[in-house]
This record gives structure tokens, C-alpha cells and sequence, in this order.
């Protein structure tokens, strides 16, 4: 290797350090970039209701009347929903810790004293100094993980303002951000980089608006087989069930640990009645529902979500599991398009780095491109006409 090629070697190592050292920032960021797009396609939605009736209406109204309309519902959701979530979930914590403990004991007395028709097995029953013990570490370090989460509350409202401000800025103009983000990349990929950017704000709109109408329906659902079951605190189940359905695998498990816990304390079959309802509403959402209406959901394997899942939490913390779907959405368009499609399909021939964006058109996104300059400036016109050869033959045409 030559000396430049060392020094460019190193470039790329400080900075991928550099980029490590920030990336709580950088996941902030990538946060308020998932916001804005989601803001953003509802302000391109109201311009093009308008345009309908021949109404013209600045981006900047748009935005405005979008912010106002977002506004509007969260001010509906947290004075009218929010007060008694709050009030049902503070009762129901000590419902659930005491269900937690009575089916502790119930397993404990079973396995001293089991059924005729359970298999003679050699099973040591934990000791209920050692459970105490152990619940009360817990309980502890639950307790410690509050006061900590209070603590740094402020930081944590620091950081969603953060957010918000810098969602709005994205909203204002993305087009500039996006010729900011292309200028990183060499000057005869920035089209074919364009076109990639424009393909992950397709994917990630739809997996934001099929995880929106699953959680929704899983709610609903919830919401009516636990009134049915007469279990108490049906509001705050639900809303736990339609939150948590965000996080796949592991969200619809932790969901079910509430109700069943209070459904307990009622009686074990009814405990076990609410285990099978939320098995069947997660099979009537997995197998029905999202085929039906995320279909242009990105689909994700099982195994690769929960890999996604487990590799940016052990890397990115908490926020990592949070964000790991939309992570997971952004690496598997750049890994199928720039790798996949760009290299290893051209392995032979050589990297084509313009093709046909299907769907792209359709979805309005190219009404908001780049600008030329950005694309191939002007001061670099050699090897944007190098990156171009490609072309030649069909503007030959």
C-alpha cells in the first residue's frame, strides 16, 4: 500500500472512533430524521389534498398546519387518555408485584406436593429465604433504576426537546440536508446514493404506518377481550399492548406479564384465559392483520429482527432497542442496494450505479430531489464525467 493509501486507511479508522464516541448524538439524530419523515409525509398528504382543489399552499404553511394538527392530538391524547393511564398504572404495579409473588407460591407448593399424574422427578424447590432474597434485590435495583431514571430527568427532557428541535429543522427544508448528505459520497455514486436515500424514506414510512395500524389493532383487540374477561385496568393493558407491539418479540411478551398478573390474583384460570388471548391476537396480528395492511412494510425475518434487536442493544443501550426496527430498515436497503445490487450483481462486469427506482414516483418523493449542483458539482467536472461514461451510450441514443 501506498503512503496515501495508509493515510486514508487511518482517516477511516479516527473516524469511525469519532463516530463512536458520539453516538448517543448520532442516535438522537437518526431519531429526529425518523420524525421528520414521518411529519414530512403528512405535510406532501395536505399539499396534495389541497392541490386537489386547486388550493396553492407553501411548503412552510404546510408545515405549519401539520405541526398544529400534531399538536392538536397530543394535546387531546394527554389531557383526555393520559390522566387515567397514570392513575390505573399506579394501582396496578402493586397488583402486578403481588400476582408476580402468589404464583411464586403456587409453583412452590406444587412442586413440594404435585399431582398424581406429573412424572417422578428429582425437583428441589427454591427455599422462600432465598426467593425473599431475591425479590427484594430486585426490587431494589428497580427502585435504584427510577430514582436514577428521576435524577436525570431534566437530561432526559433535554434531550427530547433536542429532538423536537431538530425535527423541525429536517421538516423545513430536507432537500438541503440531503445535498449536506450526499456531498460525503464520491460525486459519480451521488445519484445512485439519491435514489438509495429516496428508497429508505419509502420503507421507513412504511414500516412507521403498518406498525401504527398493528399497534392499534392490537390494542383494540386487547382492549375488548380483557372487558369481556373482566380483568381490571382494561385501558392501561391496552395502551401497554399497543405500545409495546412497537418492539417486536420481546414487547408483546412483556405486555402479557401485566393482565396475566392481575388476572391472577382473581383466579388461575383466568390467568390462563388471558394468556390465550393475547397468543391469539398476536397470531391474528402476525398472520392476518400485517400481511393485509403493511404490505409495503419492509419484511424483516424473525431471527434478523431479534438479532437486530439484540446487537443494537448490547451496542446502543436502550434507545438502540427502541430504534432497532428503523436501524434494521436502513441497513438492509443499503445492504441490498449499494452491496448487493451495485457490486456483488455487477461482480463481473463492473458496479452499475444508476438503475430504476420502482415505486420511487409514485410515492412523491422525487418531487423533492436534489439539486444538480449537489449531484455533480461543477468543480468536479472530470470525474463527473468519468462517473457518467456509463450513461454515454444511452444519451447516444
Amino acid at each position: 500500500m501506498k503512503l496515501g493509501d495508509w493515510i486514508g486507511l487511518l482517516c477511516l479508522i479516527l473516524s469511525g472512533v469519532i463516530l463512536w464516541e458520539f453516538r448517543q448524538i448520532l442516535l438522537l439524530l437518526f431519531t429526529a430524521i425518523v420524525l421528520a419523515i414521518a411529519l414530512n409525509s403528512l405535510v406532501r398528504w395536505i399539499q396534495h389534498i389541497l392541490r386537489q382543489r386547486q388550493i396553492k399552499l407553501s411548503r412552510g404553511k404546510a408545515v405549519l398546519i401539520a405541526l398544529t394538527v400534531v399538536l392538536i392530538g397530543a394535546t387531546l391524547f394527554i389531557s383526555l387518555i393520559l390522566p387515567p393511564f397514570i392513575n390505573q398504572f399506579q394501582k396496578l404495579i402493586p397488583k402486578v408485584i403481588e400476582g408476580l409473588a402468589l404464583l411464586v407460591t403456587w409453583v412452590t407448593d406444587w412442586l413440594r406436593d404435585p399431582p398424581p399424574w406429573f412424572p417422578d422427578v428429582n425437583v428441589e424447590p427454591p427455599k422462600f429465604s432465598e426467593l425473599s432474597q431475591q425479590i427484594g434485590s430486585l426490587s431494589q435495583n428497580l427502585l435504584e433504576n427510577v430514582l436514577a431514571f428521576f435524577s436525570n430527568s431534566m437530561a432526559v427532557l433535554l434531550q427530547v426537546l433536542l429532538i423536537l428541535i431538530f425535527t423541525i429543522m429536517f421538516l423545513a427544508n430536507p432537500p438541503a440536508y440531503r445535498n449536506l448528505l450526499l456531498l460525503l459520497f464520491p460525486s459519480f455514486y451521488r445519484r445512485r446514493a439519491n435514489m438509495i436515500l429516496a428508497r429508505c424514506e419509502v420503507d421507513l414510512l412504511g414500516w412507521m404506518q403498518g406498525i401504527c395500524f398493528n399497534s392499534l389493532f392490537v390494542a383494540g383487540l386487547c382492549a375488548f377481550g380483557l372487558s369481556l374477561l373482566d380483568v381490571q385496568y382494561v385501558l392501561t393493558h391496552a395502551l401497554l399492548a399497543g405500545v409495546f407491539n412497537f418492539v417486536p418479540n420481546i414487547g408483546p411478551f412483556a405486555s402479557a406479564v401485566f393482565p396475566v398478573s392481575v388476572a391472577l390474583l382473581d383466579s388461575p384460570v383466568k390467568g390462563v384465559s388471558v394468556i390465550v388471548l393475547y397468543v391469539i391476537v398476536q397470531n391474528l396480528e402476525s398472520y392476518w392483520f400485517s400481511p393485509m395492511i403493511m404490505h409495503k412494510q419492509v419484511s424483516l425475518l424473525p431471527a434478523a429482527t431479534l438479532a437486530a434487536q439484540l446487537f443494537f442493544t448490547t451496542f446502543l443501550g436502550f434507545l438502540g432497542l427502541v430504534l432497532a426496527l428503523p436501524l434494521a430498515v436502513i441497513a438492509k436497503v443499503w445492504i441490498e442496494e449499494a452491496y448487493i445490487k451495485d457490486v456483488l450483481d455487477h461482480w463481473n462486469s463492473g458496479p452499475a450505479f444508476l438503475v430504476e427506482a420502482k415505486g420511487l414516483d409514485e410515492s412523491g418523493l422525487l418531487e423533492e430531489m436534489v439539486t444538480p449542483e449537489a449531484i455533480s458539482p461543477a468543480s468536479d467536472d472530470s470525474s463527473a464525467e468519468t462517473s457518467q461514461s456509463p450513461e454515454s451510450p444511452e444519451q447516444g441514443e
